[in-house]
């Protein structure tokens, strides 16, 4: 893991890395309908990330998210998160306040946990005092790393639109 790597808002500098780690999921079969919207029109994604920050114009099951890209000091984007400002019912069962995800490449490197320590930051600066993240229970990566970031896990839940087993877990920040 390179500790130099450094988390930054979307941004049209970064356009070419960006849609370089969207086909590198696609090519692993990961697909993310976040991307689609990249990958038809830069320009009106980012404003749309933006918007979503700023909670105008959601759809009434979102809440404001920031999006957050983790690149290194080379430019390469390697993963992206997300900082949800609170939660609905849907994200307390299932999303929680934070998600993440790291290129395939680049996975099993420490940078799932940079990633989420990182957003933790964001998350203080907001205001929060508490977090909640959650993964599927079958994800024993993603809950090292919620549990390396400080995660207690609360319970077990079922998701009930695909009935995966989801692992809640709650970060003091």
């Amino acid at each position: 893991m390179n500790a130099s790597t450094f988390l930054t808002l979307p941004s049209l500098n970064y356009r070419a890395a960006f849609l370089d780690m969207v086909d590198e999921f696609e090519r692993a079969g990961q697909h993310y309908s976040y991307h689609d919207a990249a990958r038809q029109d830069f320009a009106a994604f980012l404003l749309d990330t933006e918007k979503q920050s700023q909670g105008v114009d959601l759809p009434p099951e979102l809440v404001p998210s920031t999006t957050y890209w983790l690149v290194t000091p080379e430019g390469v984007v390697i993963g992206r998160s997300s900082l949800r400002h609170y939660l609905n019912p849907a994200l307390e069962l299932r999303g929680g306040h934070i998600g993440y995800a790291i290129r395939p490449s680049m996975r099993r490197q420490g940078h799932g946990t940079r990633i989420l320590a990182l957003t933790l930051e964001k998350a203080r600066e907001l205001g929060l005092t508490r977090v909640l993240v959650t993964c599927d229970t079958s994800n024993i990566a993603s809950a090292r790393i919620i549990e390396h970031n400080g995660g207690i896990l609360e319970n077990f839940t079922t998701s009930p639109s695909d009935g995966v087993q989801i692992s809640r877990y709650w970060i003091q920040l």
